[in-house]
């Protein structure tokens, strides 16, 4: 019988799985656009901790391997900003990314009162676009970064369905 992919809140136990993982999946996203500075794949141990400390950090746990990850914070407005939505390759496209999307807004509504979600992707990652759009994330603005790189501004209140069927 397989194991069962669970969604916590992540510990210290988890910073390095989670960091290793966060390098192995933005390889994609670098080689895409060309650029392999990007904040993901240069951010430290202590940066992630310090996130860790800082907001709200969930993680998805196929028995002891750490299999994907969000981060969220809210800010004095309600916004909640969600970033670094992570699955290990051997997972994707199987609605782990979709489980912990919804995961992250459930805990960022709960605990923390946001009124309303926002999160980036790059303009030629269709499948980050795909995936917010099923969400209910709408684009509100585009801010190009390089002549390689737009980065797409996704938003959604926090009252709207998480999953939109028609998408």
């Amino acid at each position: 019988m397989g194991m069962s992919v669970t969604i916590s809140a992540a510990t210290e136990h988890d910073v390095e799985q989670i960091l290793k993982l966060q390098y192995l999946c933005y390889q994609g996203e670098a080689a895409l656009y060309g650029d392999y500075s990007i904040e993901p794949l240069t951010q430290s141990f202590d940066d992630v901790r310090a996130e860790l400390g800082a907001g709200c950090v969930l993680v998805a746990r196929l028995g002891g391997e750490v299999v994907g990850s969000v981060r969220g914070a809210v800010d004095a407005d309600g916004t909640a900003s969600i970033g670094k939505l992570i699955v290990h390759p051997r997972l994707q496209r199987h609605g782990l990314g979709g489980r912990l999307l919804a995961a992250i807004e459930e805990r960022l509504a709960q605990d923390r009162a946001a009124k309303r979600y926002r999160l980036f992707t790059g303009h030629r990652n269709e499948g980050n676009l795909r995936l917010y759009r099923k969400y209910g994330y709408a684009p509100v603005s585009r801010e190009e970064v390089s002549r390689q790189l737009t980065l797409v501004t996704l938003e959604k209140a926090a009252d709207a369905d998480s999953y939109v069927a028609s998408a």
